[in-house]
């Protein structure tokens, strides 16, 4: 683990311990509860969140609140594209650019940013899937998320 990374996302500052990339294989050969982040990891977290759905779109998984993606993997499932704020983003992509970096130039309009999958831990990825989830809906359904879920995705 290396230094600590602070950001302030949805109204909170969160901290998150940097890891170092993985050199091993693709993302979804992982076994289950491993030290890195799977597309299974934020799948059932995804389909759980209230109005969020998930489809795939020319083989790609991605998940939707009504039409608005926020979340999305790439084919091979080794990279991970979240909403994220554009004001933040960066600053996150120069902080740990091992980790995480900008879309493509025709998505720079977006609020997006994506993420090696093998540098997160679960528990990091689940928490990008929420936040990018509340960039979608209605403020309403993240204080109720916030009530049923104090301790966060888990």
């Amino acid at each position: 683990m290396t230094d600590r990374l602070v950001l302030a996302s949805s109204g909170r500052v969160v901290v998150w311990p940097c890891y170092l990339p993985r050199s091993c294989g693709s993302a979804s050969s992982r076994p289950p509860g491993s030290d890195v982040a799977t597309v299974e990891d934020v799948r059932w977290l995804g389909s759980s969140l209230e109005r969020s759905y998930q489809v795939y779109v020319r083989g790609r998984l991605k998940f939707r609140v009504k039409q608005i993606v926020y979340v999305a993997f790439s084919l091979d499932e080794t990279e991970m594209g979240f909403a994220f704020p554009k004001e933040e983003r960066a600053a996150l992509v120069a902080a740990q650019p091992h980790r995480f970096h900008l879309p493509r130039p025709s998505d720079l309009r977006f609020n997006w940013v994506e993420a090696d999958l093998a540098a997160l831990d679960p528990a990091e990825a689940r928490e990008f899937v929420v936040d990018a989830w509340r960039m979608v809906v209605p403020k309403k359904l993240s204080r109720a998320y916030d009530l049923a879920h104090p301790d966060g995705p888990g």
